[in-house]
């Protein structure tokens, strides 16, 4: 089942075009490195011992999420625009990206248990072992949810109507809600 930042980028993509799946895909990633930089510095295990850290971060992605939700429930249902044209608005898919990611807590638990296990301290700094593997991890990231984007552009056309477009603006919402709910449950 797709996780949240793919049905963002396939929704985003569907809607608005494969640059903004692209760009999310790229905010998206740039919040691994986050993510990585605290596993290998050991600062993410504070999440993972402090539950009052956990419940911040937590509340804050859930709110995120709500907020993304307000706004896709403010959008006019209208056929489909064309790839973001300014600078400022490519920033601030980025930067959406990259907030959603950072402030999901599971994704810092997911790289203190994933990436410790490919450690082998025999074999140099484990902090630039780790660093490297989050790298791979980024890059990999990004050409698949790029791929996504790019084959959900291709929906474009089938699903151009009103009413198509409609079932998918209430979909973003629903899943931003949903996701949202999970994160508090």
């Amino acid at each position: 089942m797709p996780g949240p930042d793919n049905i963002f980028v396939l929704t985003e993509s569907i809607a608005k075009g494969a640059k903004n799946g692209i760009l999310i895909a790229f905010g998206l990633n740039s919040g691994v490195l986050i993510h990585t930089l605290a596993a290998a510095t050991g600062v993410s295990l504070i999440l993972k011992q402090s539950e009052l850290a956990f419940a911040i971060i937590q509340y804050a992605g859930a709110a995120y999420l709500l907020y993304l939700a307000f706004l896709a429930a403010k959008e006019k249902v209208e056929p489909f625009k064309t790839q973001v044209n300014s600078s400022k608005g490519a920033i601030k898919l980025v930067r959406t990206g990259f907030i959603m990611n950072i402030l999901n807590p599971k994704v810092s638990l997911f790289f203190i248990a994933f990436l410790p296990q490919f450690v082998q301290p025999e074999r140099g700094n484990v902090s630039v072992q780790m660093i490297t593997m989050g790298s791979a991890f980024m890059v990999i990231g990004f050409l698949t949810f790029s791929s996504f984007a790019l084959l959900a552009h291709q929906l474009r056309k089938p699903l151009g109507s009103l009413k198509v477009l409609s079932v998918i603006k209430w979909t973003k919402v629903s899943v931003l809600v949903g996701l949202a709910v999970y994160l508090l449950v």
